[in-house]
């Protein structure tokens, strides 16, 4: 059996769901007065559910927690959902109705893997205090039923170290972590959560973690020995489908697109995320030669910096047949247009070009993680994608790839992308409500 096919009642064993309440179980060590069970849904109250994602460097985060936020407003839940986010654009995004968002003052991550403020003045001391009081302030009032924390245990520097602690002790929240599929290469992820003590924050502060991709990929039990504890509340989700991502799209981003007027040729699409590092690849592509049915276009992402925007502006200029594209809220429709995708490698730009079948190259970033390369050299050894190391990208080794022949691999046959279809029925079952079916 594939480990993302188990049957809905596996798919808790083992944790609290079921058993007596390990909150309950908590307070009265504590000598803590007994609280009501909300989960006791009041006919006039719909289950109330918050996602978080620090969003420090590029989109990531961003775009993962407002797919999953669109995906369960749009389901048969029937959930009022805030995103807490670090990106100030994040309310951007197209919501069905019930869902909106909370935008925290932005953190930037070095190149290096350190922070700072991104736009305040201000140490970095008092700004994770700032979000930490944003943070914990937010819920307490919201009072969620369910809290999914993306990819960090205890936030950015942990800053959601006051609310875990004020959700377990006061409240009967459900605390999810959801994971990418590959974090880093294995002893860095062992270093970096002993480090910052994770293992101890999911046995305490939470009931299940959820890991957005596929064993058959990359097993995150086996290559990063999680402890028995941490491997018992893991459950793989599947990755993402971005396809999803089509029907949430409005009228003002499609016509966003028809209005670049791009040729009728086959597109050659270059995305580097962010942008923030992607200075290397977007340069390179710009001075490769492609096919002589074929145009460029290239996604610099908002975060690229003036200055090398404006050297790829001139190259543009000086050709007809390359295109330059700052940001468009949904990248999915230049993805699903694409005919060959060139890019970084992030989770969710890897996740779509396995969704839409892309021939695509992976010039992974290496810095200051490895995730992005160990992803690309996985799926490139599964014959799914290509993988150029950054140390070999030049002009001449993008054209070479630009001339080969077609070759759309199969994905659908060999990858999980059942991760938005489990996650409504994953909740449906911790909050007891039955029969819950994805919509999309």
């Amino acid at each position: 059996m594939h480990p993302c096919d188990r049957s809905d009642m596996d798919v808790y064993s083992g944790s609290r769901l079921g058993q007596a309440s390990l909150k309950t179980i908590w307070r009265s060590q504590k000598q803590l007065p007994p609280i009501p069970n909300h989960f006791e849904q009041p006919t006039n109250r719909k289950w109330r559910i918050a996602l978080y994602s620090h969003d420090t460097m590029g989109l990531g985060h961003k775009r993962r927690n407002h797919l999953i936020a669109q995906t369960l407003g749009s389901s048969a839940l029937e959930a009022d959902i805030l995103t807490i986010s670090g990106m100030s654009d994040a309310s951007n995004f197209v919501m069905p109705p019930g869902v909106d968002c909370l935008t925290l003052p932005a953190l930037y991550k070095e190149k290096d893997g350190q922070y700072r403020s991104r736009r305040l003045d201000i140490s970095l001391q008092e700004m994770i205090a700032l979000r930490s009081q944003v943070i914990r302030t937010s819920l307490e009032t919201f009072a969620p039923d369910v809290l999914i924390v993306d990819n960090v245990p205890r936030g950015a520097m942990g800053e959601l170290d006051l609310t875990l602690e004020y959700l377990r002790d006061r409240t009967e929240t459900y605390c999810i972590l959801g994971l990418r599929d590959i974090l880093d290469e294995p002893s860095a992820v062992r270093r970096d959560w002993q480090r910052h003590d994770n293992e101890r924050a999911i046995r305490d502060y939470y009931d299940a973690v959820w890991v957005y991709g596929d064993p058959a990929v990359y097993d995150p039990i086996q290559e990063y020995q999680f402890t028995p504890q941490t491997s018992a509340k893991l459950h793989y989700m599947g990755y993402l489908d971005r396809t999803a991502c089509l029907q949430f799209v409005d009228e003002a981003s499609k016509r966003a697109i028809d209005t670049l007027n791009l040729p009728s040729g086959r597109l050659m699409l270059c995305a580097v995320g962010g942008g923030q590092d992607g200075e290397q690849l977007a340069e390179v592509f710009a001075r490769a030669k492609f096919p002589s049915d074929a145009y460029g276009l290239i996604l610099t992402g908002p975060f690229m910096p003036k200055t090398v925007r404006q050297r790829l502006q001139a190259q543009a200029d000086q050709r007809s047949d390359l295109y330059l594209l700052e940001y468009v809220p949904e990248p999915t429709l230049l993805i699903e247009r694409a005919d060959r995708v060139i890019t970084m490698g992030g989770y969710n730009t890897t996740c779509e070009i396995l969704s839409f079948q892309k021939q695509a190259l992976i010039v992974p970033r290496i810095k200051p993680r490895q995730e992005q390369i160990v992803r690309a050299e996985r799926l490139q050894a599964m014959g799914l994608l290509d993988m150029l190391h950054p140390d070999r990208l030049n002009v001449k080794t993008l054209g070479e790839w630009l001339a080969q022949t077609d070759k759309l691999p199969n994905v659908r046959d060999r990858i999980d992308l059942n991760g938005l279809t489990r996650m409504p029925q994953f909740l449906g079952e911790m909050l007891g409500v039955p029969h819950i079916h994805q919509s999309i």
